[in-house]
């Protein structure tokens, strides 16, 4: 009846004659149970399909009856019948298609159909949970638990795929707290399951946990209770208080491809273009295959000829894993340009050879780890770290850029006051955050002063101490699993944990530079643009100053010499380094900043 006020301009006209009032050109309850034979009184429950489903729409104003009041037939309802199916507008601005990628030809869109084997596991094992869920029985809420979001979007998609159904994506943090907004939101999500019908994607991957409050559920546990049909939930860790339906939730790990798997897609991207390439990328990027596809196509079309050696395709790759790979870390981290290199730094032979040793590791940890079966015989102790430790100013800064740039890796120092929190479990939130965002492409994390963070845990007296101290315990296994690169610098070695100590492979000591290394610092201090005149590297290298200092007297220098249009010369080095020497409060004696010009001698 409803249905018919829009499919034909001839029943207002009818309603009104039916009910011998013009001014009722509408249906109503009333009518329709006068119309029709065996008329059943239920259809006005709010819980009767007609209202419960929104199948009408009700205009009730003031205090009329429910049984005259106008009826609509709802227009997603009406479209239906005419044959036009589209996602309900109500729904349209939350819900999110979830579609895989669109591939170039036949070819490419049976390879982007196909799951690594660990990912088509995880498909198999919830399709047989579903088939074998009792008929009339709710389907079990799906958690797909990790860090990784494109996964577990792709696993997802594919059940979808399989079972013919649409997959939609929901963030949690959209719906609504208002008990009756949410309810209206959960039947309208079950009505578009029987229309499509569809799956339903629930992105609570940054949804805190949260309990019952004055006998209120949460938003999300009481979504998942109204609603029925297959809910995929997307969570960090196991969220055993979501998804209770009867039937329980399945909770399954999502990871990126293995590493074998990863060289692998590799292979078959790049075929013979790259040989060396695969071994390489998967050994530092952790990738998902559409990623992997993406970058290999990418890096072979850009070729501009067939000429092109496979030297510069490895480079495209690289750069374009790297680019791809990079961690959004600005809010918890500052991305250092790294330029220093070997040639740069001045180092005793002995740790230079522990940063050879640290660069070495992380090139080379896919072999050993994946290829020689290390990371099957354990599951700590994979993560590469180390203790920069030394007074400041002594090179802890520029070896971890020299390690960045012989790695040709992003290098991030840690922001401490970004991370470190006064709010019970925050820190750890910020640390986690930190990690898993650095993790895909291997980036170098730089904990300067890390002191403020690994220290020592106390001796536990009150609630903070030990809230204090489980950041400490979370900091000591998260640091241990990282599977970059990790550098701590401190110049309090003695107020580091111990039990960080027995954890880092690691530890590097910058001390103080002796004369000899002192000079060597002098002479590659100043850049080859830089003019100079008549320096004396010995003499400059009697000012016991450390490699930071001198970069600093370098600096104001060349400053100096600028202003007065002159090359950089002793005077002017000498003067910066007295200026240094007053900053950091070190005692001056007159004949160190004394300079006589050589006297020429006729022969």
């Amino acid at each position: 009846l409803c249905a018919a006020m829009e499919l034909d301009t001839r029943t207002a006209a009818l309603c009104a004659r039916a009910q011998d009032d013009p001014s009722r050109p509408y249906p109503t309850f009333a009518l329709a149970l006068a119309l029709f034979e065996d008329p059943a009184w239920e259809v006005l429950s709010p819980e009767g399909p007609l209202r419960r489903w929104r199948l009408l729409e009700i205009n009730q104003p003031g205090a009329q009856p429910l049984t005259t009041s106008p009826l609509r037939a709802d227009e997603r309802i009406v479209n239906y019948l005419k044959g036009l199916n589209y996602l309900d507008d109500r729904l349209a601005t939350l819900l999110l298609p979830l579609a895989p990628p669109l591939a170039e030809n036949a070819a490419e869109e049976a390879a982007a159909a196909e799951l690594p084997s660990s990912q088509q596991a995880v498909v198999d094992t919830i399709l047989e949970r579903l088939r074998h869920t009792p008929a009339g029985r709710r389907l079990p809420v799906v958690q797909l638990v990790g860090p990784d979001r494109a996964s577990k979007q792709d696993v997802a998609g594919h059940v979808a795929a399989v079972l013919g159904l649409r997959l939609y994506r929901l963030p949690a943090e959209l719906m609504p707290a208002p008990a009756g907004e949410l309810e209206t939101l959960a039947r309208l999500v079950q009505r578009e399951a029987a229309l499509w019908p569809l799956a339903l994607y629930l992105d609570a991957h940054e949804v805190e946990r949260s309990t019952p409050s004055e006998g209120h559920e949460p938003p999300l546990a009481r979504f998942l209770s109204r609603g029925s049909g297959l809910f995929f939930l997307d969570v960090r860790d196991v969220r055993p208080e979501l998804g209770d339906s009867g039937e329980g939730a399945l909770a399954l790990d999502v990871s990126k491809p293995t590493p074998a798997e990863q060289r692998a897609a590799w292979a078959a991207a790049l075929g013979d273009a790259a040989p060396a390439s695969p071994a390489l990328l998967a050994g530092q990027f952790s990738l998902s295959l559409a990623v992997i596809r993406r970058v290999a196509s990418q890096a072979l079309g850009a070729l501009a000829t067939p000429a092109a050696g496979a030297g510069d395709l490895e480079r495209r790759l690289w750069d374009a894993s790297l680019a791809v790979a990079r961690p959004r870390l600005d809010a918890l981290a500052q991305r250092l340009e790294p330029k220093a290199t070997w040639e740069d730094i001045v180092l005793p032979a002995p740790q230079k050879a522990l940063l050879e040793q640290i660069a070495a590791q992380v090139a080379q940890r896919s072999k050993v780890y994946s290829e020689w079966g290390f990371a099957d015989t354990r599951n700590r102790g994979l993560g590469i770290n180390a203790l920069f430790s030394g007074e400041s100013g002594t090179g802890k800064t520029m070896a971890a850029e020299v390690l960045a740039n012989e790695l040709r890796l992003n290098l991030f120092r840690i922001d401490l006051s970004a991370v470190v929190s006064k709010y019970i479990g925050e820190t750890e939130k910020n640390l986690r955050r930190l990690f898993d965002a650095a993790e895909d492409g291997g980036a170098i994390l730089f904990f300067d002063e890390a002191d403020a963070l690994f220290g020592k845990r106390s001796e536990v007296k009150d609630s903070h101490d030990r809230y204090a101290n489980i950041e400490v315990n979370y900091l000591l296994q998260r640091i241990e699993s990282y599977g970059g690169l990790a550098i701590l610098a401190t110049n309090m070695r003695s107020a580091l944990d111990p039990a960080f100590l027995r954890r880092l492979r690691f530890i590097v000591e910058f001390n103080a530079q002796n004369p000899q290394e002192r000079r060597e610092i002098w002479r590659r201090v100043l850049p080859p643009a830089t003019p100079t005149a008549g320096l004396d590297f010995d003499r400059l290298s009697r000012l016991n100053l450390k490699g930071g200092d001198i970069n600093n007297v370098a600096m104001n220098g060349a400053f100096l010499a600028a202003r007065a249009g002159t090359p950089v010369t002793m005077p002017l080095l000498l003067a910066a380094a007295r200026t240094e020497f007053e900053k950091l409060k070190l005692p001056i004696n007159e004949e160190d900043f004394a300079w006589q010009e050589p006297v020429a001698v006729a022969t």
